[in-house]
Parts: structure tokens; sequence; C-alpha cells
């Protein structure tokens, strides 16, 4: 099948790449786009600006320039060394609705697209566009956690279990799609919101690659209407961050980011 991917220029975007890339190729002819941020990248709280520095800055603008094209095995791939997965160098774009956005994904004749962490809202131009639909991994349980940073939600409301759901768009309406399935990891005290949202997505990404094998078979992932209920959430606020840390909570720890850091680096 063809498949573009749909993703976002950020630390969690990449890891999950780097598992979901290799498990498709070469079965699939694979593009990828990326969105530069979600939202509208307005003013955000200072405790904020500081997760973007660790999720984005940090290894878009710091490690991965450094990592060069070369490739070294066992270790993960920066976007541009991902590139060996795709049919074309990944790019930024973020107005997928645009004419140049629609443009893009036209000429590619997807037969699958897939979002994954990708900042924008598809319209129903472009989600008419793949003969097999578009799925979406969201980093929360549906239909409690839509929304962005779910998993920080999840954490603030005393929840001992997190997770993801698979489901289609099928409209412009955001996590609402019929369910395809979910993943769920427990919560472990004393690592942050950042730690755990990069958890999640080993076992979210086998999920999908076991529904692309499903598609790409001719068979039907079996849907689930999304039971009533459940809540969207925007960007915490100052109080839910405030609130949040007063619970125990961090967002980030610099010895976990140094960590994963060092990954990229191992030979």
């Amino acid at each position: 099948m063809k498949i573009t991917v749909l993703a976002n220029r950020d630390l969690a975007s990449n890891l999950a790449l780097n598992q979901l890339l290799p498990s498709l190729f070469p079965q699939h002819e694979l593009r990828v786009y990326l969105s530069s941020q979600v939202g509208s990248g307005g003013d955000l709280p200072e405790p904020l600006r500081l997760l973007k520095f660790f999720e984005q800055t940090l290894f878009n603008e710091i490690l991965f320039p450094a990592l060069g094209n070369a490739h070294v095995a066992g270790v993960p791939c920066s976007f541009d060394q991902l590139g060996q997965f795709t049919v074309l160098p990944i790019t930024v774009l973020n107005q997928i609705n645009s004419e140049a956005g629609l443009a893009a994904l036209s000429a590619s004749a997807p037969d699958l697209i897939i979002c994954l962490r990708y900042g924008g809202i598809l319209k129903a131009q472009a989600i008419a566009i793949p003969g097999h639909g578009v799925i979406n991994l969201h980093s929360g349980l549906l239909p409690a956690y839509r929304g962005v940073m779910a998993t920080f939600r999840a954490l603030l409301h005393g929840e001992t279990t997190i997770g993801t759901t698979l489901h289609y768009i099928s409209d412009g309406s955001i996590d609402t799609g019929d369910i395809i399935g979910t993943t769920r990891m427990r919560v472990t005290e004393g690592r942050s919101y950042l730690w755990h949202v990069l958890q999640l997505y080993p076992a979210a990404c086998e999920l999908l690659a076991t529904t692309v094998d499903q598609i790409s078979a001719g068979q039907i992932p079996v849907r689930q209407t999304q039971p009533a209920g459940g809540h969207y959430y925007s960007f915490p606020g100052q109080a839910d961050l405030e609130a949040f840390l007063q619970t125990g909570h961090s967002l980030y720890e610099v010895s976990e980011i140094t960590e994963i850091a060092r990954s990229y680096l191992a030979r």
C-alpha cells in the first residue's frame, strides 16, 4: 500500500516513527510529513515553554543536526535519517488543508493516511483522499481524554492507568471517530509526564502496525462507536500546571532526557 504518515516534529513522534517505519518498510510505500507544532503556538506558560525546549528544540536544533545523515545501526534515527524508509525526504507540512497541502496529499495518492501527533485537523477534502481512510493514534484513552496533553490530564486526575486509542478520523471533529483499539499501561510513581508519554508508543505502534497489516490483507478492522461523554482538553493553564506540581508530578526530568539523548549517540 501507499501510506502517508502525518506526525509532529517532536521527540515522541521521532521515537514512534523509529518503531513504526521499519515495521512497515519495505512492504509499503511510505511518505512522512511533519507539523512543526500543535495548536496556534501562542504564548505558553513558562513550564510549557521549557517542556517544548526538551521535546523539540533540544533535539531538532541541537542534537539531530549534529548526527548528520549517516545512521549507525542499533540507535534511533533523526528525522532526516528516517528518510531511508520513505520514498521522499521527510518534510514539514503544516497547512494540510491548504491548496498546497491537498496537492501534496493527492500527489502521493495514499491508500491510507496515518496521523500520529500531527498538529493540524484534517478537513473533509483531505479525509476523502485515501481509499482506506484516515486513522489516528491518540495518546489518551477516549472518550474520557480528548484533545492535547491527554496524559497530563490523566495524571492530574490521579488515574493509575493511562493509554492510547487508535481510531478513525471521519470528519473534522477532534478525537471522536470509531475506535479500532486501545493500549494501556500502569502509571509509574516518580516518573515524569514526558517519560509516561514516551512509554506509550511501543505498544501503540505495535497495534498500529497490526492494523495496517489487516487493512493491507483486505480485512476491515473491527470498529466501535465511541461511548457518549468524555471531555475535550486544550493546553493546561497556569492553575492546572501548579496543581499538577502540587500533586508531586513533574513535566520532565533532566536525567530522563539526558538518557534519551545519549541513546542517539550510542556507538
